[in-house]
């Protein structure tokens, strides 16, 4: 659900102490600013040094679904890098958040000179992509009571770190489908 890359992070760290000629910079944003937005353009590639984002996409219904939450050490703006499209999916600070921001071009140089990079960045997308088929596979076979035992398994803390409506469209249900399932399972003396 909160998915982190140290490995990436302390690599991107590094080459931010390295002084890399203002080709890596820090940047803050505040809970809701919105970092990419979903069908435009994308001039840089961002890594997490601190904080936490969700990326959703707004659905034709006007609902949000959450694809996922991002905290220190992930990447996005990467896949619109690589395939020189616009974002399908728009990424907000959830809390105080600082990103690494990279420029496109720097981030092409470190993809074409850099094996290290090159390798932490295709570790990162194999990640993506095992990350989201496992989740959908889970979410597409189980009721939500499953997916929400789940995720207290996985993240104990999950109802107390993020407002019930993201709990809800990271789920796909609604919020009063979220809080019939926690009534029950409190009832069971499944969760407190």
């Amino acid at each position: 659900m909160i998915r982190i890359n140290k490995e990436l992070l302390n690599y991107v760290n590094h080459l931010y102490q390295l002084g890399t000629e203002g080709n890596i910079i820090e940047q803050t944003f505040e809970p809701t600013e919105q970092i990419i937005k979903s069908g435009q353009n994308v001039f840089s590639v961002y890594v997490i040094k601190s904080g936490m984002a969700k990326c959703y996409l707004t659905e034709d219904t006007g609902n949000d679904f959450i694809q996922e939450f991002f905290a220190e050490g992930e990447i996005f703006g990467e896949i619109e890098a690589i395939r020189e499209d616009i974002s399908f999916c728009t990424i907000e600070a959830s809390s105080p958040l600082v990103l690494y921001k990279i420029p496109l071009a720097y981030f092409n140089e470190l993809l074409l000179k850099n094996n290290v990079f090159n390798r932490l960045i295709l570790k990162a997308l194999a990640n993506k992509i095992n990350y989201k088929a496992i989740r959908h596979s889970y979410n597409q076979s189980h009721p939500v009571e499953s997916k929400l035992l789940r995720l207290k398994a996985n993240f104990p803390d999950f109802n107390k770190l993020l407002p019930k409506q993201e709990i809800a469209n990271y789920l796909g249900i609604t919020v009063r489908s979220l809080n019939r399932t926690l009534n029950d399972l409190k009832a069971k003396g499944l969760i407190s």
